[in-house]
């Protein structure tokens, strides 16, 4: 067992010693020790109840034989870090997440593990930890929050933003804010709608780095603590059997997860964190592969913020096993012979998969989009690329020309929308909001909500070298890339000039020739970091491009 190195022999009687110091028995150092590395918080309605998941796993654990050793790492929740400077902290603590996990994983050489994360960071960061480390291991997240109730309609945490633009343009009393604000998370959970956290939560799902049911079994349902005891079990088995993760992530295995990404309209982080998750295990996702993925795959779930159906309900029509089951039925299919941590490999799994609604989880010859829900664009203003949710676009807005009003920062482009600053026909340009000059990529869920909120959704462009959020809808486009802090061209555009967006064609152009450009460009400067100090700083000066999935050089 790996486990030896801390615990067998003669000369590991100091080490066994500390043990016994918090009450662990021969008999238990005896079995496989199994390490649970979760996100327990009191800041994350996604991770308020892990420690109820947690002890579900270890459970698990000693059902199968083994002892299981619980640790925590950090967790930022986005929501409540959203415009303001805790922002700028979010992604860049995916790579603080994966570090600590691998630090755990190696000072002290479990056998196997078990991570339980849930929220929009956390989940990529243990991901990206389980390939480092790769040994035998199971991800288990707490689940999605149901939705709110509001005057007889479905809300959710994206209501509450768009609510503060509704206030602002007079169709909403802040008393029904108030009233909005108390219904829209009603419950423990990662936010309902398929945004980020749940996106991944999915996407681990379909990778088969979780067991059946983890993307989408409600937080508070007994089926979710049945889920972890499983996942217990399972890691157990994987022990056994010794099933590693990067036998499990193959390239294979991450085309069937980019095809799920498509057919559920994903967020658009997926386009960060997968690459990045990838890179871990060796293999190379190039951008305009997720373009490819997306030709072949229709989007078949229509869900909250783009659509009308929530997690629960995809749970209840067959969850992301019906949705591979559909896909499978596709011109190119999926690759069935993939290894998942059931033990088993993805063709017998969905043997047990079904679909039982067919309006959330349509047929591939009847899909909401023809199209995957994600979409690379590139053009003279994007030459390495940039992100677009297609499937939460309006069908006025895919191809959309206006004129440019460019902000240096997110917290401006807020202060002008909420001031009707913002005309129908424009095209909102918010930058040095990338990885290295927000720092940290800032998501930018209130300016986009603004805009819905103030009625503008189906008439004004948004585009920034920043990140969307998972709850974002419209023509918002983000990650272009090169950055404007890298000098990108995203740097050089000008008020009142022309961009035209193109998804269909996948095409981001700025109408200002080349010979301008190179004018701009020569008397272009880099502007002063924006923080100069500690962890945000050294990111700034390490991390590479929204392109290549943010990650460290």
């Amino acid at each position: 067992m790996r486990s030896d190195a801390m615990k067998k022999g003669l000369e590991r009687a100091p080490h066994r010693s500390l043990f016994k110091a918090m009450g662990y028995t021969n008999e238990e150092l005896s079995r496989p020790l199994i390490g649970i590395a979760h996100a327990h918080n009191e800041i994350i309605p996604g991770h308020i109840h892990l420690d109820k998941v947690v002890e579900a796993v270890k459970a698990g654990v000693r059902l199968a034989g083994g002892t299981p050793v619980t640790f925590a790492t950090i967790g930022v929740c986005d929501g409540i870090a959203m415009n303001h400077t805790g922002m700028k902290y979010s992604l860049a603590s995916r790579e603080i997440v994966a570090d600590s996990v691998e630090i755990m994983g190696q000072a002290h050489p479990f056998d196997a593990m078990v991570l339980v994360p849930n929220c929009d960071k956390i989940v990529p960061g243990m991901m990206m930890a389980m390939l480092r480390l790769n040994i035998p291991a199971v991800m288990v997240s707490g689940g999605p929050m149901l939705v709110g109730r509001y005057h007889g309609k479905d809300v959710h945490l994206v209501s509450v933003f768009e609510g503060v633009g509704r206030v602002k343009a007079g169709t909403m009393t802040p008393a029904e804010l108030d009233e909005l604000e108390d219904a829209a998370c009603p419950t423990c959970g990662s936010c309902s709608g398929m945004f980020t956290a749940n996106s991944m939560n999915c996407l681990s799902e379909a990778l088969g780095l979780s067991l059946p049911g983890n993307g989408t079994i409600p937080a508070i349902s007994a089926a979710r603590i049945r889920l972890a005891k499983h996942a217990g079990m399972a890691v157990m088995n994987m022990f056994h059997e010794q099933i590693k993760p990067r036998d499990i992530a193959t390239r294979k295995a991450f085309e069937n997860a980019m095809a799920v990404d498509m057919a559920l309209g994903c967020s658009t982080n997926t386009v960060l964190h997968v690459p990045a998750i990838a890179g871990e295990a060796g293999v190379d996702l190039d951008l305009n592969l997720f373009n490819e993925v997306s030709y072949r795959f229709p989007h078949i779930c229509s869900l909250i913020p783009g659509g009308p159906h929530s997690l629960q309900e995809l749970d209840e029509a067959g969850g992301v096993q019906g949705v591979m089951l559909e896909l499978s039925k596709t011109e190119t299919g999926l690759h069935q012979d993939v290894m998942t941590v059931t033990g088993a490999k993805l063709g017998e799994n969905l043997r047990r998969a079904f679909v039982r609604d067919r309006e959330v989880i349509r047929p591939v010859d009847d899909p909401y989009h023809s199209e995957g829900g994600i979409a690379i664009l590139s053009g003279n203003l994007a030459p390495d690329g940039s992100v677009v949710k297609q499937s939460a676009v309006s069908e006025e807005m895919l191809n959309h020309s206006g004129p440019a009003r460019v902000y240096e920062s997110e917290e401006e482009a807020q202060e002008a929308i909420l001031g009707g600053e913002i005309n129908e026909g424009d095209v909102v340009v918010i930058r040095y909001c990338g990885p290295r000059g927000g720092p940290g990529m800032p998501e930018m869920l209130s300016p986009t909500s603004a805009i819905v909120g103030m009625g503008l959704g189906k008439s004004v462009a948004l585009i920034t070298d920043g990140r969307f959020s998972g709850g974002t809808q419209g023509a918002c486009i983000g990650h272009v890339s090169p950055e404007a802090a890298e000098g990108g061209p995203i740097g050089l555009v000008r008020e009142g000039d022309r961009i035209v967006v193109d998804i269909p064609n996948r095409a981001l152009t700025l109408k200002v020739d080349e010979t301008e450009l190179a004018r701009r460009k020569e008397s272009w400067q880099p502007p002063a970091p924006k923080i100069t100090t500690g962890y945000a700083a050294r990111y700034a000066k390490m991390v590479t491009s929204g392109s290549t999935g943010a990650v460290l050089k």
